[in-house]
Order: structure tokens, then C-alpha cells, then sequence
């Protein structure tokens, strides 16, 4: 293999490396036992929010749905809560 070819195999693999890290980074939700101890909302941005106010078996998610002129637009609901059972 010539050595160009193989600084560039390395840098593609550097970047899908480092792409990744980021995409499941992001993805893992944050989960806070009060509303009211979320900080700033971003656009788009999910969070969970396990404060009893769902039914059994589901967690609320607030989610930075508009911006506004004021600031982000949260909205909530109830989802199924993934993951396994907590004795």
C-alpha cells in the first residue's frame, strides 16, 4: 500500500470515529428528577423527566419543540419508559 493511501485510510477512520462518538453521545437522553432542574432547553433537544406525573410504566419527556420570542417552547408527554425493570 502506498503511504498516502494509508494516512488517508487512517483519516477516514479517525472521522467515522470521531462522528460516531458524537451521534451517541447526543443520543443518550438526560433524565432529571424535576422539571424545574432542567437548564436551558436547546431547539430540539429531548429530555426525561421522571417525577411521578406520568402513569405506570411511562416517563414524561420535555422536549425544546419552537422558538418563540421569548425562548425556546418546551413540550411534554408521556412515553414508555425504556430500559429495564427496577425492582
Amino acid at each position: 500500500m502506498a503511504p498516502g493511501k494509508a494516512i488517508t485510510a487512517g483519516a477516514v477512520a479517525l472521522t467515522v470515529f470521531v462522528a460516531l462518538s458524537v451521534i451517541t453521545t447526543s443520543a443518550l437522553a438526560q433524565t432529571f428528577s424535576r422539571e424545574q432542574d432542567i437548564p436551558d432547553l436547546r431547539l430540539g433537544q429531548r429530555v426525561m423527566v421522571d417525577d411521578g406525573s406520568c402513569p405506570v410504566g411511562q416517563i414524561k419527556e420535555v422536549q425544546g419543540s419552537q422558538m418563540t420570542a421569548t425562548g425556546v417552547l418546551r413540550t411534554r408527554k408521556c412515553i414508555a419508559r425504556l430500559g429495564t425493570k427496577k425492582r
